[in-house]
């Protein structure tokens, strides 16, 4: 009996492991296409900014809210999202984020005025918090070997690095051959491609998580009070809304702490923040994404405002970059393979924080070509760095707590590059020549530090 026991599980588990074999392409085409989308969703809008103040309206602070609505929700969401996707399955909750993502697109892309716009941008961003944790679940469930999932986790961040590099080109030729709603519409076929891949993608198990409503609801307010403050603060000063929000930030902030701390079902396990493997990636993606989403953001305005160029002119200058970060992208897990991770993440960081200093000792009126050479070592570390911190992660933690871990680093991600756009363009409203200086030295500082945090917290290959 024991005999026949045995040989039925084998039987049972080479079926599984062959109908993993034969869906797990699907899975990882719908996750790469859907991170494509909601990436380029960043980068490409930057770009086409100027364009929407030229036709709605709009101050400086109000473009900073089309960009900051929607990766405010994005890093507010996330770690519910997280927990929704291990809870209901992440191949569920990846067909619901693409189905709302793609209908507040279109919202987007119909937008009156930029308030419409704004509050269309929030629903897209609460869309994207389901997404990013659902893709890299499927990945996790998709792939069981190490090395498969090395694997597909690399083309999941090429698929988000090139989005990121290249938005910027196609955002820009959107805007200037049609418009910059064109940006928007762009996502419904997208995100109909993704969907039809999904369907052939395995069922996702569930499991038994109560979502955190007490921590949700203090998380949110501290994210967005804070950033209103960031934004509010550096065009206005420090009025008393601008002091209020920052107290709110603080209670909130606070808070939420608190509550995490006693939930027996917390959406962030506090705990987790005791694994080196999980506080640099963590740490390290804060300030990868401050820096790129931060630059990109200031190059795009720069290019635009600063130097006359058009939309895809400006986004034709991110082409050497969005090249270069595309192959480096895909070889960062071998270099993990053969060097280990710590000298990757490093190396990774150090690169991102010279690109950034090349940038601001080059200034506003460096030639065309300076600068687009000078933005490529920008995006070869982001590149070599990300691909590592996030298999770093999803190493750390056991399989269960895939969809909070990969919800947390994109929670402390899309913060960095929210917070980023607050900052810089707070810099930029006095001396844009001076602020976009300070802002690419601020970047390359928090490169550095976090370069200096990852050598010394993170282990040596043996």
């Amino acid at each position: 009996m024991s005999v026949t026991k045995e040989g039925t599980g084998t039987r049972v588990r080479g079926a599984e492991a062959q109908d993993r074999a034969g869906t797990g392409p699907a899975a990882l085409v719908a996750a790469v296409l859907g991170f494509f989308v909601i990436t380029l969703d960043v980068s490409g809008v930057n770009v086409a900014l100027p364009a929407v103040g030229h036709d709605l309206g709009g101050s400086l602070s109000g473009l900073q809210w089309v960009a900051d609505s929607y990766t405010l929700m994005f890093a507010a969401l996330m770690l519910s999202a997280g927990a929704l996707s291990d809870a209901v399955g992440a191949r569920r909750a990846y067909a619901w984020g693409l189905a709302v993502f793609a209908l507040a697109s279109l919202a987007c892309g119909l937008a009156p005025t930029v308030g419409a716009l704004t509050a269309a941008r929030l629903v897209q961003g609460s869309a994207a918090a389901v997404l990013v944790p659902a893709s890299l679940a499927l990945i996790r469930q998709a792939f069981p070997d190490p090395d498969a999932r090395a694997r597909g986790v690399a083309l999941w961040t090429v698929g988000g690095a090139v989005a990121i590099a290249a938005g910027p080109v196609l955002g820009g030729f959107l805007t200037t051959e049609w418009n910059w709603r064109a940006v928007f519409f762009l996502n419904v076929p997208a995100g109909a491609a993704a969907l039809a891949a999904l369907a052939r993608a395995p069922r996702s198990p569930r499991h038994r998580l109560v979502l955190d409503l007490p921590g949700q609801l203090t998380a949110v307010p501290a994210l967005a009070a804070l950033t209103f403050a960031v934004i509010e603060g550096g065009h206005r000063g420090p009025t008393a809304t601008v002091l209020a929000a920052a107290a709110v930030a603080v209670v909130s902030g606070a808070a939420f702490t608190a509550v995490e701390a006693r939930r027996r079902t917390p959406m962030l396990p506090l705990e987790l923040f005791r694994q080196r493997g999980v506080v640099v990636p963590v740490v390290a993606g804060f300030a990868c994404n401050a820096a790129f989403y931060g630059g990109v953001f200031v190059l795009s305005l720069c290019f635009q405002e600063q130097r006359g160029q058009s939309a895809f002119t400006a986004g034709l200058m991110f082409v050497p970059m969005a090249v270069v970060t595309a192959h480096v992208n895909y070889f960062s897990p071998r270099a993990v393979s053969r060097f280990g991770p710590r000298s990757v993440v490093v190396a990774g960081l150090l690169t991102a924080a010279a690109g950034c200093g090349g940038l601001a000792a080059a200034g506003t009126d460096s030639p065309w070509w300076v600068t687009a050479v000078l933005m490529i070592p920008l995006g070869i570390g982001g590149a070599l760095a990300m691909p590592a911190l996030t298999s770093l992660m999803l190493d750390s933690v056991p399989a269960e707590r895939a969809g909070t871990a990969a919800a947390l680093l994109n929670t402390s991600r899309q913060t960095g590059g929210a917070l980023s756009i607050a900052v810089f363009g707070a810099l930029l409203a006095s001396d844009f020549t001076r602020g976009m200086r300070e802002s690419l030295v601020l970047a390359a500082s928090l490169l550095v530090l976090n370069a200096l945090g990852a050598a010394a917290l993170l282990p040596r290959r043996r």
